[in-house]
């Protein structure tokens, strides 16, 4: 943010949080505001010592989820780029007088791997062997302030969508960009919304599937804590290319904090005008709301959130018709997920050439997955659709934990499948995985090492849906 010249970034996704993260900002703001030489900033307001307000300026925000859960709770520090792992309150003192006054790097607390000590973030494997797009910003904003999601290009989709193209155009590159669905089946995004605006029925809407009830998965829960204006940008386009003026957020109740961070987002964004009637200056209006779960795995169906939304019990219903013919109100509707309207703005902006640039011919783009289990780095990571399991487990996960020997990997929840050793080097993509009759899901990733029984792993993913 302007005027900053060293800026303190302490996850507060949900894992950093259990981990005691809260305790480590309070710790790093009271440590800085006691500073007589330095202002700080804490969100909008600017605190002072004895009415001071030299040049030099440090910053405490708040981020989402960094992604390397397991070496959590993380602090970034800018513009040093130094990641900090396993951080505790005690060390506070050491980070503030060593690395914030001085520059000295505290080395007991960067990430080691092989012997190998890392200092920045980008330089550790776990990183840099991704392809961090949609999870971009995630782990390097304020997620409760819209204005640095607008200083890392924020809304600029929106508007070119609004000022430069009409509904059918942006329909049409989404199309182009062949971007699926990244909630489970891989359907046609492009197709889904055409079948939405062809329809007689003006009266139409756009919802947002952020009920992820699949165990070990919580992409879309880190996105909507760590980034929500980007997946709120894209239910927004969505809207413009649909002609809708109405949407939905379907949030799990487990979820408390992803609920807080889009309920500011959605505030903030009424705020600057980008949500709600006339939208920057245009004839485009629309409202957003937020729907909160009651944690019915089949909730995660289409046509049980809707249900749920109207009030009803959660139950599928027979189809035909489909969401986008009689959805939410029996009226035409845009039913994605999460990370799905998380990918629009990148592609308007940068086209359907660029995504299609990305992963394989039948699945561009990237795809988000919750790394867990028996694994050395879990957490969660983005790559190219088609990276194969082996170049996760290993190169981003560091390996089996114990360096005990693979055994398969749980994949795409109680929906998915098991893929074992000899499919290590099998491209994860829609269609290679729907051969081996496994699916990707929503992207959870429970690595199995060779001391575990798949008897009781079977046993774990029935008991979930059942209890569910």
């Amino acid at each position: 943010m302007k005027g900053e010249t060293c800026r303190i970034l302490i996850c507060a996704g949900t894992g950093c949080l259990a981990g005691g993260s809260d305790k480590i900002y309070e710790k790093m703001c009271k440590l800085t505001s006691e500073n007589e030489n330095v202002a700080v900033e804490f969100g909008e307001e600017i605190a002072h010592k004895d009415g001071v307000c030299p040049c030099n300026t440090i910053s405490v925000r708040k981020s989402g989820c960094h992604g390397f859960c397991e070496m959590g709770p993380l602090m970034r520090i800018e513009p040093l780029g130094i990641l900090y792992t396993k951080v505790s309150p005690d060390d506070c003192e050491a980070i503030y007088h060593k690395t914030i006054q001085r520059g000295e790097v505290i080395h007991r607390l960067l990430f080691e791997q092989d012997g190998i000590e890392y200092q920045k973030q980008e330089e550790i494997p776990f990183y840099a062997q991704q392809t961090r797009i949609v999870l971009k910003n995630c782990g390097h904003i304020d997620a409760e302030n819209i204005d640095e999601a607008i200083a890392n290009g924020g809304y600029q989709a929106l508007e070119k969508a609004l000022f430069t193209m009409t509904p059918d155009e942006v329909i049409d590159v989404i199309s182009e960009s062949n971007l699926r669905g990244r909630g489970g089946g891989g359907f046609a995004t492009g197709y889904k919304w055409k079948q939405v605006a062809r329809q007689e029925e003006k009266t139409r809407y756009v919802v947002c599937n952020g009920d992820e009830g699949d165990p070990g998965a919580f992409m879309d829960r880190s996105i909507m804590e760590g980034d929500p204006h980007k997946m709120i940008e894209g239910m927004l386009i969505a809207a413009y290319a649909v002609s809708a003026q109405e949407g939905y957020i379907y949030v799990r109740a487990e979820y408390p904090l992803a609920v807080k961070r889009l309920q500011i987002a959605i505030a903030q964004a009424e705020q600057m005008q980008l949500i709600g009637d006339h939208i920057m200056g245009s004839d485009f209006s629309f409202h957003l709301h937020i729907n909160r779960g009651a944690g019915a795995f089949v909730c995660g169906e289409g046509s049980a959130l809707t249900a749920s939304i109207e009030g009803q019990r959660g139950m599928p219903r027979t189809k035909p018709p489909r969401t986008v013919e009689q959805g939410l109100w029996a009226k035409p509707t845009v039913l994605n997920n999460v990370e799905t309207y998380a990918n629009v703005p990148l592609i308007i902006m940068n086209g359907a050439d660029w995504f299609r640039s990305i992963g394989t011919e039948g699945s561009p783009g990237t795809k988000a997955f919750a790394l867990t289990g028996s694994v050395k780095n879990t957490g969660l990571i983005e790559v190219p659709m088609g990276t194969n399991l082996r170049k996760i487990v290993y190169d981003i996960g560091g390996g089996i934990k114990k360096d005990a020997e693979f055994k398969g990997v749980q994949i795409g929840g109680p929906s998915g499948g098991c893929l074992v050793t000899p499919h290590l080097d099998v491209s994860l993509d829609f269609d290679s995985l729907k051969k081996m009759g496994a699916m990707i899901g929503s992207g959870g990733l429970v690595v199995i090492d060779s001391n575990t029984c798949m008897v009781e792993v079977a046993r774990f993913f029935m008991n979930f849906t059942q209890n569910e």
